[in-house]
């Protein structure tokens, strides 16, 4: 392995590393008047997004409160952010009692939503990610709302093409995708209704050692299984770099709605990932599909996210040395797919 590549040990360590927060968002964080509100904070980003803005708020010596909002299906989710400073608050999202009476603020990050398990499932999909936005709208009016939201919305793309940018028109593939446009779409009406300023955080893919793209393919290779070439690129970021671009996109917050593309800079070959992880654990990888030189993914372009935060701080290389030490090192992992390979748009 590379010099200077960070070393984690376990999940703790991986939690503690990704939610360190950076000098941009303790300054960022320091000048927040009010409480913050994380609206879906149990799921696979949440945790760590509350628990760097916790951080933050001790660094930056303030008195702003964390608050996580979830169903908490997983209590042992409330009982560890409690343990940061985090103070979560069971709450479903669907029902417009519970939600108005959630604390004020004037900084809110929406992460909820429904992906995986939507074939079958198509009605709560939708309601999950438009009545749920709709509720949240309402509530806090005239505030400043980071909405999560996926690259998914837009066609797929060639590697050649550069990937799609936010100023064309969205062409969402299978009910996930076009219910989370209806995410964007309500977020948007309410935020010309009422002004309230919302950056639309179009991300695809967050990488953390325990899932995501690199860590489905690094599976894949050292197990002996086939790693599928129909869909012969992708984008991907760190989960921690995530983190920092969601809270400083605050500033980003504008009515009507604006959106910016959040992934990292490179637009990486399945093979070439697949062979890196190889080279890695010492092992031949073993492919499927049909492998064409002009197939379409979903592919982003994210030069505007680059102007305005710089690049990532872990770079593609660092990130598939952290995957292939935590692959072979037995590390534990989520049991969550992305399916990067499908292209029907079910999941």
């Amino acid at each position: 392995m590379r010099a200077n590549v960070p070393v984690i040990a376990d999940e703790a360590g991986l939690e503690d590393f990704m939610s360190a927060p950076s000098e941009r968002v303790v300054e960022r964080v320091g000048a927040i008047k009010g409480d913050i509100v994380i609206l879906g904070v149990a799921g696979k980003v949440g945790v760590t997004l509350a628990m760097m803005l916790a951080k933050a708020v001790k660094k930056a010596g303030t008195s702003s409160k964390v608050y996580g909002v979830s169903r908490f299906s997983d209590p042992k989710a409330k009982e560890h952010l409690a343990i940061f400073g985090v103070r979560p608050l069971g709450v479903d999202l669907l029902d417009p009692a519970q939600v108005a009476a959630l604390p004020g603020s004037e900084n809110v990050f929406f992460l909820a939503g429904k992906k995986f398990g939507t074939v079958g499932a198509q009605d709560l999909t939708w309601a999950t990610n438009t009545i749920a936005p709709a509720n949240a709208a309402q509530r806090y009016k005239g505030a400043r709302i980071v909405a999560y939201s996926t690259g998914c919305v837009y066609d797929f793309k060639t590697a050649a093409s550069g990937g799609a940018l936010e100023l064309e028109d969205p062409n969402p593939t299978g009910e996930y995708a076009q219910s989370t446009l209806g995410r964007e779409r309500v977020f948007e009406y309410y935020s010309r209704k009422d002004g309230t300023r919302v950056c639309q955080f179009r991300l695809n893919y967050a990488i953390d050692l325990r899932y995501g793209v690199l860590r489905d393919i690094a599976d894949r290779v050292y197990s002996g299984q086939a790693v599928d070439l129909s869909v012969g690129s992708l984008n991907c970021i760190w989960q921690g770099d995530v983190l920092e671009r969601t809270v400083l996109s605050l500033d980003l917050c504008e009515s009507p709605a604006k959106a910016i593309n959040i992934t990292g800079p490179e637009t990486a070959s399945i093979r070439w990932l697949a062979e890196e992880f190889g080279r890695r654990f010492g092992k031949a990888p073993c492919f499927s599909g049909n492998e064409k030189p002009d197939s379409k993914a979903y592919l982003a372009n994210a030069a505007k996210s680059f102007a305005l935060f710089g690049y990532p701080a872990i770079s593609l290389e660092t990130m598939i040395d952290m995957t292939a030490v935590w692959v072979a090192s037995g590390g534990s992992s989520l049991g969550k797919p992305t399916h990067f390979e499908q292209t029907d748009g079910k999941y």
